[in-house]
Order: structure tokens, then sequence, then C-alpha cells
């Protein structure tokens, strides 16, 4: 058995996202979705209530009404935002423990993995791009991949480094080449695992290496610099950001400007200031004691 092969076959063995948050993915592609099913779904699951909850009356949106049901918040926040909640909550408390593989402390994953989906989300806004709903997600969930890898990456943590620091390459080409696999493609391949809609799973892959994906598009680009903008303004970010070099293809299609990059990276700090505390507490919360 080669070491991809090894890698590969742990995926099997990974507990799945809870199905809701799976049905949640699969809504947020699908335009004929049904949200009451989906107002369904959170008033029978006690843990989403309560964090739904949480979050929808929190100060900063506002005042008025406290909020005292699933639907109610449902109406509040808006169908769009919901979804991205329960996904959210689903694969945050696999997010807030240290993985030694990247040198990131318990919470820091998570912390990237939300800057990398609020930056491609602002970054369509600023451009003034009609991105699709999907592309919070993906964004959220592009860094899935090194709580697998995290393992295989510590104990190559040496030939890994030298090889990157040898021949320049970026870090997740230094696994390709020791482990026979990167945590993006691993990444990919998990949520593809779960039946997550390939719109999200083929993001995830190659957010990395887009000009290497069989499906561009406009959703992949956002993320692939929200990524890159992560690791820029220092949000989370671990040895993988070693030799990491934007897509110069993506960064000519989205015309980016150094104007356009500065208010993105300052907007997402706001509001990763903004939700953050709330966020980290909701992810706490939903961990299994």
């Amino acid at each position: 058995m080669t070491r991809r092969e090894e890698i590969l076959s742990t995926v099997s063995r990974v507990v799945a996202i809870p199905c809701c948050a799976t049905k949640a993915a699969a809504m947020l592609c699908d335009p004929d979705a049904d949200m009451a099913e989906l107002a369904l779904i959170i008033e029978h699951d006690p843990g989403l209530t309560a964090n739904l909850l949480k979050i929808v009356n929190a100060s900063f949106f506002g005042g008025g009404k406290p909020m005292l049901t699933a639907r109610e918040a449902i109406r509040r926040l808006g169908t769009l935002q919901v979804l991205q909640f329960i996904i959210s909550t689903g694969v945050a408390p696999s997010f807030v423990h240290r993985i030694d593989g990247y040198d990131l402390a318990p919470s820091m994953h998570l912390q990237h993995s939300v800057a990398v989906a609020m930056a491609a989300r602002e970054l369509g806004r600023v451009l003034g791009l009609d991105a699709p709903e999907h592309t919070f997600t993906a964004g959220l969930l592009s860094g899935i991949g090194k709580i697998l890898l995290g393992t295989y990456v510590k104990i190559n943590a040496k030939p890994i480094l030298a090889l990157a620091m040898e021949q320049g390459l970026s870090f997740d080409q230094a696994e390709d080449a020791v482990l026979g696999i990167n945590h993006a493609e691993l990444g990919g391949i998990l949520l593809q695992s779960w039946g997550l809609p390939l719109d999200i799973t083929e993001v995830v892959c190659h957010h990395l290496r887009p000009d290497e994906s069989p499906e561009p598009g406009v959703v992949l680009d956002l993320v692939h610099i929200g990524n890159a903008l992560a690791k820029m303004i220092g949000v989370g970010l671990g040895v993988d950001g070693l030799n990491y070099v934007p897509s110069a293809a993506v960064i000519q299609r989205l015309g980016l400007t150094a104007e356009i990059v500065d208010r993105v990276s300052a907007n997402v700090v706001v509001e990763l200031r903004t939700v953050w505390s709330l966020f980290l507490e909701c992810a706490e919360d939903a961990c299994p004691v």
C-alpha cells in the first residue's frame, strides 16, 4: 500500500458532519430547496436551535423583540445565513483542536477557515460580482483536509519542509511529493464522501492550484484569493503558507489591484473581530465533552 492509499483509507473512518449540515449544503446549491424542511430540521435539533437563537439575538444583529423559535430566527437571518450557520456549526467542532503537523494552535484552523470564507464573500461583493451563494461555504470548508492530513504531515515534517526550502516548492507541492497527496485534494475527497455537492468539493480540492482545475469558475477564483488574503493578514497562519504564491491568471481574471486587496482585507479584519468570539463560543458549545 502506498502512502497515498494509506491516507485515503482513513477517509472512510472519519465521522461525517451531522446529517442536517449535509442537507443544508445540498440546499445551498439547489434553487428549488424547501426552506420549510430546513426549519423543521433545525427545530428538532436542540443544539442547533440553541446556537441559532444565540446568534440571531446577538447585539450585532440589532435590537427589537428577541427571537424565541427557529422559524423566527430564519425569518430574521434569511435562508442563506441560516444555511451558512448550520454548515459552520456542523464542521466547527472538528476545527477547534490543535493540528500539530501544520503548527496550528487550538482554534487557529477555525479562525483561518472563517477568514477565508469571509474574504471570498467580501471580495465578490467589492468586485461587484454575482457570486453564487455557496462561495462562503466553499471557503469555510477549504482547509478541512488538514484535520486528516495533520498526523501524516507531523510524522514527515522534516522531509516536507526540507523539500519546500531546497526546491522553493509551496507546502502543498511538498506534501504531494512526500505523501502522494495534499490537504486540499484530501479535503475535496472527504467532502465528496460525505455527499456534498460537486460545486463545493471541486473548489475545496483545487483552491490552492486553480490553474489545474478542470472546472474553473468564479467561486474557485474567490476562494483561492480569499485563502491568500487570510494568509496575508496573518489569520490562522501555519506552515502551509510557506512559499505560497497566488495564481497570476486568477489575479488577472478578477482584476485585482492593491487598493482592492487592502479594502477587502480591512473589511475582513473588522468583520472577524465582530463575530469571532460568538462563533468560537458556538463551536466550543458543539464540541463533545
